[in-house]
């Protein structure tokens, strides 16, 4: 198995002999204004190039998985250069229709008992954001509906694409049913204006993982590219050393590629 971790949330994976392309964000950089209402607002995304050119992340490419359609995760860009036939993967049928409004034509909703040649995708919960945040209406629809993604195969190990989500029940119950070997974290602790508290995890959200799956392997991204994220991986890898953990959480470059 292969992880390469491209830019932000962007992550090809190769499972079981296919390649998946995760939340692709494929613009160049400062393309779009920084996302209003955030910390850091008057900076453009996204802060830095892609490590390679665009046509080399999706080289190779079986299937889509768009967690959910905010910019950072689903933008302009990658709507425009994907093949509009390729297998792609949404979390529900709201985003299908709208994927499928952008033109492509193979847009499948990610189930509990979703296969796609022979890998197992199973559609996990989460929440972008805390409670307080969901009792604003109208915050409650900008944040809206996210999935994490488990990635099962027979003799390859389980992976658990997390999402962007806060650490909760669902997160819980995730490892608690799947017992992941590898998880990939977004902890960036991205922040809203006015809020104290993120919508996606941050570094305790690290150990906190590592805690509850003590044999797992992390990976954190989500840092260093969107105006928003509070934490880079530089101020997280001080993290993990200061907490022993280094050898169990990866935090890779952007273009890095790890065997696993």
């Amino acid at each position: 198995m292969q992880i390469q971790h491209i830019r932000n949330a962007t992550t090809k994976i190769v499972y079981a002999e296919k390649v998946f392309l995760v939340d692709p964000m494929l613009a160049k950089k400062d393309a779009y204004p920084g996302f209003e209402g955030t910390y850091r607002s008057h900076l453009r995304n996204p802060m830095i190039e892609l490590p390679m050119p665009a046509e080399d992340v999706m080289e190779g490419v079986d299937a889509v998985i768009v967690s959910h359609t905010h910019l950072d995760h689903w933008d302009d860009a990658a709507q425009e250069l994907l093949p509009k036939g390729i297998p792609l993967f949404a979390q529900d049928e709201a985003d299908a229709q709208i994927i499928r409004g952008q033109g492509f034509t193979d847009v499948r909703i990610l189930g509990e008992n979703t296969v796609f040649e022979g890998v197992h995708l199973t559609k996990t919960g989460g929440m972008h954001g805390t409670d307080s945040m969901y009792s604003i209406p109208d915050l409650a629809k900008i944040l809206g509906s996210v999935m994490g993604i488990v990635f099962q195969a027979p003799g390859t190990k389980t992976v658990y694409v997390a999402g962007d989500t806060v650490w909760d029940s669902d997160v819980d119950q995730t490892l608690a049913k799947f017992n992941p070997d590898v998880i990939i974290l977004n902890t960036g602790d991205a922040r809203l204006t006015g809020f104290g508290d993120s919508i996606i995890m941050g570094k305790d959200d690290t150990l906190h993982a590592h805690q509850a799956a003590p044999n797992a392997t992390i990976i954190a991204v989500h840092m260093d590219a969107i105006n928003h994220t509070a934490l880079s991986r530089e101020e997280l890898r001080e993290y993990v050393q200061q907490k022993g953990i280094q050898d169990h959480v990866l935090i890779p470059d952007d273009g890095e590629i790890l065997e696993l």
